[in-house]
Parts: structure tokens; sequence; C-alpha cells
């Protein structure tokens, strides 16, 4: 059987992209972009996401593994915020070939 070689942005992409495959925590991520670099608390994340108590920590702590979030404690607070350079980076992951092969049939068929 022959072993399929990955690369470790395919397989952080692959990780990323896993996370999101919950609507809950695409509603969480969602949630924490809109709002921006200082983020939220823990109880404000879940009153506006409508997802509290274990089953937020659960999808956070995903999120978190993915590389997608980050949580810093405020004395008793914990705040989320979401890793916007990481969102950008998975964004440019899935658009780096963007219509490379348009241009290859061009210079064929021309």
């Amino acid at each position: 059987m022959k072993t399929i070689r990955t690369f470790p942005e395919v397989e952080a992409a692959a990780a990323a992209f896993a996370a999101l495959g919950s609507e809950q925590r695409l509603s969480v991520l969602r949630t924490l972009v809109r709002a921006g670099p200082t983020g939220l608390a823990m109880g404000d994340l879940g009153a506006r996401c409508g997802i509290t108590g274990s089953t937020l920590s659960f999808h956070v702590r995903i999120l978190v593994q993915a590389g997608l979030v980050n949580q810093t404690r405020d004395g008793r607070r914990i705040l989320c915020a979401a890793r916007m350079p990481a969102l950008t980076h998975l964004g440019d992951f899935l658009t780096a070939g963007c219509c490379a092969d348009l241009v290859q049939e061009t210079e064929h068929n021309g």
C-alpha cells in the first residue's frame, strides 16, 4: 500500500477544518471574530452563542487545540479570542493555488 506524504501545513489545515466541522464550534469562532482582538469572557461567549457550561468548554478546547482560539486568564475570568493570523493563514492556504490550472491550460492550448 502506498503511503501518502503529508506536510505539516496540510496537517495543521486539516486539524483546523476538522475543528470547524461542528455548527456550535463554528458559531463560537464567528462570535469571537465579531468580538475583535480583546475577545470575550467565557460567560459572555456562552450567552452570545447560546452554549454554556461544560459544552462550551469542550468546544473552546477543541478550537484552542486547533490553534484557532487563544485563552487567557484575567483574574477569575477566562478570556477567549480568535487568533486572526491563524484564520488568515487558513484562508490563504485554501486560495494559494487559485487559478493556477487556468494559466497552465492557456499555455498548453495557446
